[in-house]
């Protein structure tokens, strides 16, 4: 398994640790030029649940992957928070935003695994 699986599953982890809702992972390896290799879409139902699934994710990407995102936003208001770890993007968002900005659909020639919530 490549690094950037690797990273990729310990995003999902970090997201189900804080019980993010309706995980989208995006392949992208397949599309020509994509901006990376894969986003992971989630969503939290309020902006403390929000950062709360963002510091759960890189706080168990750092602690098991021994990597920091290069960039983070959105943390002041956590509407979207936006995290770059160079091949892979992280969106965590509210609902409302993630309907908005609907990235499945603008991405959707990729590969989508939709992944189950957990109770």
């Amino acid at each position: 398994m490549d690094e950037n699986k690797k990273i990729v599953e310990k995003i999902v982890e970090g997201i189900q640790e804080k019980k993010g809702k309706r995980i989208v992972v995006v392949d992208m390896n397949k599309l020509q030029d994509a901006p990376c290799s894969y986003f992971v879409i989630c969503e939290g139902d309020s902006n403390i649940h929000v950062n709360a699934v963002a510091n759960s994710i890189k706080d168990i990407v750092n602690e098991k992957m021994k990597v920091k995102p290069f960039a983070t936003d959105g943390f002041e208001n956590s509407q979207w928070i936006a995290m770059d770890y160079g091949q892979i993007i992280v969106h965590v968002f509210q609902q409302p935003y993630r309907e908005f900005y609907d990235l499945e659909h603008l991405w959707q020639d990729a590969e989508l695994d939709f992944l189950p919530d957990l109770d």
